[in-house]
Parts: structure tokens; C-alpha cells; sequence
């Protein structure tokens, strides 16, 4: 029993501290993209900080370490103060994705280094290893995930900036969103406990599932090739490190 709760805590620690930093510089993006094309209300509400505790929802936090997909409080703005209004809108909704990327590809040489350099069979080297692989493939799903335009995600929000109509299906997806994404996350946890006892099967309808491994494998092949390249390492190699 003991050993089997602290092999939870390894998961369970470094994927809380990665969720600590994705979301944190996701958030953070927004707050400087949006103040710097001339809206204050991200700083009057503290939201220009890398402090964590202003930007966690906790739920979208609860959510993210135990499935790894989830959200934080979204950056208050006020897009009328913006120098710009569209321009100022469309890069304020576009910031978090596009830092997570950026961020994904940074962390990603760490994960080779201390894979071919380290002892993995160590406690603190394999809970440090699962933390990098985690800033890498949470930063990359993450960046994904907050392309669906539900509320309070980033893609709704880019819709809101490329399309000022508010028709019924902007509505629904603005007042739904929360609760369609509590809906993916339950369905996706479920059809996770049915595989770890052994009903392989329902991977097939995990829909965060495979939105997850399109991210890995086809939004993170440019990182992938790139670093594998540097590194002198096939693509197919990196891949199945990523499934360690």
C-alpha cells in the first residue's frame, strides 16, 4: 500500500508542478500581450505577474493535474482600450498558444539531455525527468486545447476577435463552454480508469485522448525533427521516449 501511494506521488508532484508553470506563463502571455497593445486592466487586477496563485481556477487546476487538461482564470481585458481593437484583441487571445509552443520547444532538449545523461533508475532523476517530459507535452496539449472555441478558452475567444456577430452558436458555445469541457474532461478520466482495467477498447473514445496525441505527435513533429536533428536522434526514437 505504501509503496503504491508513493509511486502516485511521483506522478503526482511533478505533474502538479508542470500544470504550476504551463499555466502560469499561459496566463502571464496574455496579461503582458494585452497591456502592452494599451489595456491596464490585466496589471489593476494583478494578473501581470508570474505569481501562480493570481491565475489558477481551481477546478481548471484540479483538472489538469489529474488528466492533464484543464484552465486557468481567464486575464480580464477590456479590448476598447486596446490601441488597436482588432489587432489588440486577436494577439492578446493568440498569446497564450503561441508562448506554450515556444516554451514546448525550449523544454524539449532537457528532456533529451537528462534522458541519455542521467540515471533514470534514481527517485529524484525519474521525478525529474516525468517533470520536464511534463513541461514539454503539457505545454504542447495545452496549446491545443485552448485552440477549441468553447468559453473560456483561447478559441473562443480568437473567434471572438475575428467575428464581431453574435449569433445562437456564439451564444451556446459562450454560455455552454465551461460545461461542455467538464463534460470532455469527466469522459475522457472515465475512459482512463476502463483502460487501466484492461478495456483497451475505450481508448478509442477518449476525445481529449486523441486531441493529446495530435498534439504530440503532429504539433510537436516540427520540435521533434528539429532537436532530433541536433541531436543526432531519429523522429521515431523521440517518439516513443515521449510514451516512457
Amino acid at each position: 500500500m505504501l509503496e503504491s501511494m508513493f509511486e502516485r506521488l511521483i506522478e503526482l508532484l511533478p505533474s502538479f508542478l508542470a500544470v504550476l508553470v504551463v499555466l502560469t506563463v499561459h496566463e502571464f502571455a496574455h496579461a503582458f500581450v494585452a497591456y502592452r497593445c494599451g489595456d491596464p486592466t490585466p496589471k489593476w487586477n494583478g494578473r501581470l505577474s508570474l505569481n501562480p496563485m493570481r491565475h489558477f481556477d481551481l477546478m481548471g487546476l484540479i483538472c489538469f493535474t489529474l488528466v492533464g487538461f484543464g484552465w486557468a482564470k481567464p486575464v480580464p481585458i477590456n479590448p476598447y482600450n486596446f490601441k488597436h481593437y482588432r489587432r489588440g484583441l486577436g494577439l492578446t487571445a493568440s498569446a497564450g498558444v503561441i508562448v506554450n509552443f515556444l516554451c514546448a520547444f525550449l523544454f524539449y532538449p532537457f528532456v533529451l539531455l537528462i534522458a541519455n545523461y542521467l540515471n533514470l533508475s534514481n527517485v529524484f532523476f525519474e521525478m525529474l525527468f516525468l517533470f520536464v517530459l511534463l513541461l514539454y507535452s503539457y505545454s504542447l496539449s495545452f496549446c491545443v486545447f485552448n485552440l477549441l472555441p468553447l468559453e473560456p478558452l483561447d478559441g473562443f475567444r480568437i473567434v471572438e476577435a475575428v467575428n464581431r456577430k453574435r449569433g445562437p452558436v456564439f451564444r451556446f458555445l459562450q454560455a455552454n463552454g465551461r460545461w461542455i469541457l467538464l463534460g470532455l474532461i469527466l469522459e475522457s478520466f472515465i475512459c482512463g480508469i476502463f483502460v487501466d482495467l484492461g478495456v483497451y477498447q475505450m481508448e478509442w473514445f477518449d476525445i481529449l485522448g486523441w486531441i493529446m496525441q495530435f498534439a504530440t505527435k503532429y504539433v510537436g513533429f516540427p520540435i521533434l525533427a528539429f532537436w532530433g536533428w541536433i541531436f543526432g536522434t531519429p523522429v521515431s526514437e523521440l517518439w516513443g521516449l515521449l510514451l516512457w
